[in-house]
């Protein structure tokens, strides 16, 4: 986290109903030599520009302070509180993948009971399970 730029984005385990959920990034690099962040896999509305949960991305401080009015908003719609703040600071093609390139998890959310892994099982239905190709 401390060498985040900008804003930078990992996986995270054991939410929203889901093994893992985590930023899709492109295998190829750009012209500027990086791998980008090109969607989302998420259980939960996986339309939001920024899927990720708010354990699942770091904001240079940098950035904050050159900007007015950027602040979590209580306007914003249910689970769309992480889209709405990084959506005044970024875009897709600046986030800067972490865990390398998003392939381990370093963040669990952890909580006193059984998780409910039901985006997981519907997603698995589907042929596409949340844990397939990384460490967690």
């Amino acid at each position: 986290m401390r060498d985040t730029s900008t804003v930078s984005v990992w996986p995270v385990a054991l939410v929203g109903g889901v093994m893992v959920e985590r930023p899709h990034v492109s295998p190829a690099r750009d012209p500027k030599g990086s791998h980008n962040v090109i969607g989302w896999l998420t259980g939960w509305r996986p339309e939001r520009p920024f899927a990720t949960d708010m354990a699942g991305f770091a904001v240079n401080m940098s950035l904050l302070l050159r900007r007015e009015n950027v602040y979590f908003s209580l306007d914003s719609q249910r689970g769309h509180l992480e889209s709405d703040f990084l959506a005044k600071i970024t875009t897709m093609a600046q986030l800067e993948p972490k865990a390398e390139l998003c392939t381990k998890v370093y963040v669990w959310h952890t909580r006193t009971e059984k998780p409910n892994m039901k985006d997981e099982q519907r997603l698995r239905k589907m042929g596409k399970a949340t844990n397939e190709g990384i460490e967690v």
